[in-house]
């Protein structure tokens, strides 16, 4: 991981591998005790689970039932090659057939990997908690894209890191596309300028993403907590099981 105070971009065809953990470099050992079947929980009138979120302690945002008996945590970064890779497979059938269940709750936390992820991480919550895992479920579709951006803007994005303050962030944001990429989704240029422009957002997303991996043992992403127990590094195909075998069945 690598901190705020530290970050410099890596040259634009590295980024992808440079801010992921290894598939094979699992933090924990995946072990999930097993626990009884639970019971579907009715959502609140007049929506589903899924459209239930908000922010939560550890400056992450839940989806889903928040008294869930079955609690997955994921640390991930938005620039990592491998949660996109997860979450092109697992969004649909993690939200349908878990989190709406109201069995799951679903909590994305940033691990800030580089200058990119930690602007990223700012725009996402522009529009609120219910927005955010859409936000970053189609930041991850479109990743390819947003290196393209980086690739095309290489030396504006260097410049834009040695700025200070919110003139960093906005730099970033131009050169990675990302204010074209939120304003297709709803949040105008003014409005996330507005949000990049409150350093202390990123300030504290930053030191959550130090203090956390540090304390959590998070060695990249991305890795999945599931009631609390780390499990470490998995794909859909692997966690999908210790979900069911949490009692989600």
């Amino acid at each position: 991981m690598i901190s705020l105070r530290t970050a410099s971009i890596a040259i634009a065809a590295s980024l992808a591998l440079a801010a992921c953990n290894s598939k094979d470099d699992a933090a924990a050992d995946g072990t999930v005790a097993e626990g009884a079947a639970v019971a579907a929980v009715v959502p609140p009138a007049g929506k589903s689970w899924s459209e239930v979120a908000s922010f939560t302690p550890e400056g992450g945002v839940v989806e889903g039932n928040p008294n869930a008996p079955i609690k997955l945590v994921e640390y991930a970064s938005h620039t990592c090659s491998h949660c996109a890779e997860f979450s092109v497979k697992a969004a649909e059938p993690l939200r349908t057939k878990y989190v709406e269940s109201g069995k799951v709750s679903y909590e994305l936390r940033n691990q800030i990997h580089d200058p990119i992820d930690l602007t990223f991480a700012v725009l996402a919550r522009c529009a609120g908690p219910e927005a955010f895992h859409a936000f970053a479920e189609q930041g991850w579709a479109n990743l390819e894209g947003m290196f393209a951006n980086v690739r095309a803007n290489e030396a504006a994005l260097q410049a834009a890191t040695q700025a200070q303050g919110a003139a960093r962030f906005d730099g970033i944001a131009n050169a990675a596309g990302l204010y074209d990429f939120f304003a297709q989704r709803g949040v105008s240029r003014d409005q996330a300028r507005t949000c990049l422009a409150k350093e202390q957002t990123a300030t504290q997303i930053a030191a959550n993403s130090d203090t956390q991996s540090t304390e959590l043992n998070v060695a990249g992403t991305p890795t999945f907590f599931i009631n609390g127990s780390n499990v470490g590094t998995q794909t859909w195909e692997t966690l999908e099981p210790m979900i069911q075998r949490a009692g989600a069945r």
